[in-house]
């Protein structure tokens, strides 16, 4: 049980890397169309996110490997429940990525103004259905005792899902700008931090409501409850978003996307730490979840997998580490995109 135990904590914690990573990549890309008024703003937003947003994907298909590897029943659930909404943030992530190699192959603001709308396409989207989906594993999937989703796409946008959708884009939105305050300058770099401030507002109201949501639809406080302790990662929370204010306010942009990233990591935790053990908990029969001890591969491989993880996500880590700092300095002519 101790195994299974920290590979459910290692799985959140890709989940959560994943969203703090990519998730300023999503904001800046959804904010592209409104904060990019001239073909330079917006070359300078794609050069911002350009050096890092493939390698930041690369936590999501790490958090999908472990997912495969450590719990093979979830991850054959999670993809046959979720289905459709996994497949449409597969095709908004590769129209993301196309969008930004193609909108420079032709000199033509038509053909730009294609791809940005796909870019936008491809940033929001994610950013709002890996809410959906996530409010919805923290609320239960109609999941029936062999473990066959009950419902379709329109199943998970109840009022939980979509809040819980709505405040991921709002993190990213927050996220994504703050990162522009750190990499640009002059007139686009103010609007950056107006946008910022202003989105800041309806996120802490709709996080508050999130949380008060949760105790009606979910099950999540029952852990909490149990053990007060585990209140720490909703005060942390609260600190990252109250941080981002008075950071703001300092012109400490690097610390206030910092606080902006333990927001979001306390955010998925609080999830996270009020699901545990389950993983996919059923809203028809508490019988019928799948939990990280009923759905876990065997203990040698989980063994295996953990000496691994031990030995190469601390170098990972540090790479991402120093190549952040790298890019934290003023967009460059020569990181111009296209």
């Amino acid at each position: 049980m101790v195994l299974e135990s920290i590979w459910f904590y290692v799985w959140g914690l890709l989940w959560a890397i994943f969203f703090i990573t990519d998730g300023f990549d999503f904001g800046i890309g959804a904010l592209h169309p409104f904060l990019g008024r001239s073909e330079q703003d917006k070359r300078h937003m794609i050069s911002a996110m350009g050096p890092l947003w493939d390698g930041n994907e690369v936590w999501l298909i790490t958090a999908g490997g472990v997912t495969f590897a450590a719990f093979p029943l979830v991850y054959a659930v999670m993809f046959s429940s979720l289905y459709t909404a996994l497949m449409l943030i597969l095709f908004a992530l590769i129209l993301r990525g196309v969008s930004m190699e193609f909108r420079g192959k032709v000199a033509s603001p038509a053909w730009r103004r294609v791809w940005d709308t796909c870019l936008f396409v491809g940033s929001a989207v994610p950013a709002l259905l890996f809410g959906v989906a996530f409010a919805n594993i923290f609320q239960g999937l109609p999941l029936d005792q062999e473990h066959l989703f009950q419902g379709n796409l329109l199943t998970l946008l109840n009022p939980y899902g979509l809040l819980g959708g709505l405040l991921f884009l709002l993190f990213f939105l927050v996220h994504g700008a703050l990162w522009l305050a750190i990499r640009t300058s002059g007139d686009l770099q103010a609007r950056a931090v107006r946008t910022a401030a202003w989105i800041w507002l309806p996120l802490l109201l709709t996080a508050v409501a999130f949380l008060v949501y949760s105790a009606v639809a979910t099950t999540l406080y029952a852990n909490y409850l149990a053990r007060p302790y585990l209140f720490v990662v909703i005060l942390l929370a609260v600190a990252g978003l109250l941080g981002i204010r008075i950071f703001l306010a300092r012109q400490e942009y690097f610390k206030a996307w910092f606080a902006s990233a333990l927001a979001i990591f306390s955010a998925t935790f609080f999830g996270i730490v009020g699901l545990f053990p389950n993983m996919l908990p059923s809203s028809l029969g508490a019988e019928f979840s799948l939990t990280a001890f009923n759905a876990s591969s065997s203990p040698l491989t989980l063994k295996i997998m953990l000496v691994v993880v031990v030995l190469f996500i601390p170098v990972v880590l540090a790479y991402q580490i120093w190549a952040y700092t790298l890019f934290r300095t003023k967009v460059s002519g020569e990181e111009m995109a296209h």
